[in-house]
């Protein structure tokens, strides 16, 4: 008699991503603002922005812990929030992160991708399944407008929104020139965002109204009105 050979068991792959943190809170800023969501937030960014609040998530010390799909698909099935906001950092830098965009889709979360403008967002949308975008146009205060991917506008629809951080007056200027130049009011939600005690709210407010700027939405960052604004985790 031939001894019985034992065949493992083929295991799914899993992929792993470099998570700096993850916390439930509301969404202080978008479309979705106001609303519930799970946050997590991935390691490293190719960008430097001047006024950058998440620089904990970006330097080469900075802290993380090693999620598979499945740890970041339990977290949210545990907490039954609905809205996912990936951001970072750059989430899409992230090996593999649209196996984890397709894989949260298919689970029936609503996927957000918080991403800064500079990498290229067409190998992440597909037909059947796809992420909403909030795609940053990073502004002449950020010093880093000159890595924008213009091209990235193509793929945008009514849902998304192309995100314009206002730090001073060039900044205004530069914003209704690509908003102008795009057409950006008629294709996507826009929304301008003051950089946190850099320039007033209603300096914005007078501008959009001076410049007859229909369809813009001012925001403000709801966590840094309900918490200390150095406050993480929110």
């Amino acid at each position: 008699m031939k001894p019985q050979i034992t065949v493992p068991a083929i295991e799914e792959k899993m992929n792993n991503y470099r998570v700096v943190e993850k916390f439930i809170s509301i969404n202080g800023e978008g479309s979705k603002a106001g609303q519930l969501a799970a946050f997590i937030r991935f390691y490293n960014c190719n960008l430097n922005c001047s006024y950058c609040d998440t620089k904990y998530a970006n330097g080469k010390n900075a802290k993380y812990e090693i999620l598979t799909d499945q740890d970041i698909l339990n977290y949210l099935d545990i907490n039954k929030v609905i809205n996912v906001t990936l951001t970072g950092g750059e989430p899409l830098l992230q090996k593999n992160i649209d196996s984890l965009i397709t894989l949260l889709l298919k689970n029936n979360y609503r996927v957000e991708i918080e991403t800064n403008g500079s990498i290229d967002i067409k190998p992440f949308i597909t037909d059947d399944l796809r992420p909403l975008f909030t795609l940053d146009y990073k502004m002449p205060s950020s010093k880093m407008e000159k890595y924008m991917l213009l091209d990235n506008y193509q793929y945008l629809t009514k849902n998304d929104v192309v995100k314009f951080v206002i730090g001073d007056l060039a900044d205004l200027n530069k914003a209704k020139e690509i908003i102008e130049t795009y057409d950006l009011t008629n294709r996507v939600k826009v929304y301008f965002s003051p950089v946190f005690d850099m320039i007033k709210p209603r300096t914005i407010v007078d501008y959009m109204i001076k410049h007859h700027l229909n369809n813009v939405f001012m925001q403000l960052q709801l966590h840094k009105y309900i918490w200390d604004v150095n406050k993480r985790g929110v």
